[in-house]
């Protein structure tokens, strides 16, 4: 008897930035899924590269330098390849798996990473960046977000610059296909991947989406991206460890008892 693939049937919203979320989708097909393909955050240039480039000149004047995410790399790393070698003695710090990744492929190792829970909570528990007292330190990262990061190694002492590398948009995009998809019942599960991403896909899916929204298994990694989709009136989220493979187990099991 030939067994279904775990996720056949299943159509699961994939929320990333469009040029993100391919490695997921990926995965989802190979179960047997169907990946719904909705993008939550476009991600755009910063209007003024002059930050981002005096940063880069001066790197050899820091003696850490921390990404926030994987778009931090490749914005940051891009215009460093075009302008100058990176410094061989620089330490680097980033907050997540895809953050070592994509500096990986920039040529830089030995990465200060949490092993787990990949936020600035636990990147700040990590030995080496507990004395930092007296040390320039310089974070690249996209417009806004928190300054947890920044406050703290500046309470421990350093001195903080932090430099925009992009910024993060709400797409223009029409919620239609979501919709239909809801109403042809082929919509079983939205993953979601940042709190910002979580507000927007709440506004873009519209009073008629909202609802239905509410009511569709969600799942989140990490527990703030979770508590913002509580609050927003989700009924039914599952928090998962970070990453993709977590994500893809956490549905694994969520359909395979289904």
């Amino acid at each position: 008897m030939t067994v279904a693939p775990p996720l056949a049937g299943r159509g699961i919203v994939v929320t990333r930035p469009a040029q993100q979320s391919g490695p997921l989708a990926g995965r989802i097909h190979a179960a047997g899924g169907r990946a719904i393909l909705f993008p939550v955050l476009e991600i755009i240039d910063t209007p003024d590269l002059q930050p981002l480039l005096d940063a880069i000149t001066r790197l050899d004047d820091y003696q850490l330098t921390v990404f926030i995410s994987p778009n931090a790399v490749v914005r940051a790393m891009k215009q460093v390849m075009a302008h100058r070698q990176w410094p061989e003695a620089m330490r680097v710090a980033a907050i997540g798996k895809g953050s070592v990744r994509e500096l990986e492929r920039f040529g830089v190792t030995g990465v200060l990473a949490p092993e787990r829970h990949f936020d600035s909570e636990h990147l700040l528990e990590l030995p080496e960046l507990q004395k930092v007292a007296g040390q320039r330190v310089v974070i690249f990262r996209g417009d806004g977000g928190r300054e947890l990061l920044g406050d703290t190694l500046a309470a421990r002492g350093a001195q903080v610059d932090y430099v925009e590398c992009y910024r993060r948009a709400r797409p223009a995009a029409d919620a239609a296909p979501l919709l239909q998809a809801w109403a042809g019942n082929v919509l079983h599960a939205v993953t979601i991947t940042s709190s910002e991403g979580m507000r927007n896909l709440f506004t873009m899916v519209g009073p008629s989406g909202q609802p239905l929204l509410q009511q569709t298994p969600l799942f989140a990694p990490h527990p703030r991206i979770a508590a913002v989709a509580r609050e927003l009136g989700c009924r039914n989220v599952t928090e998962t460890a970070p990453g993709d493979d977590s994500l893809m187990d956490a549905l694994l099991r969520h359909f395979g008892r289904a």
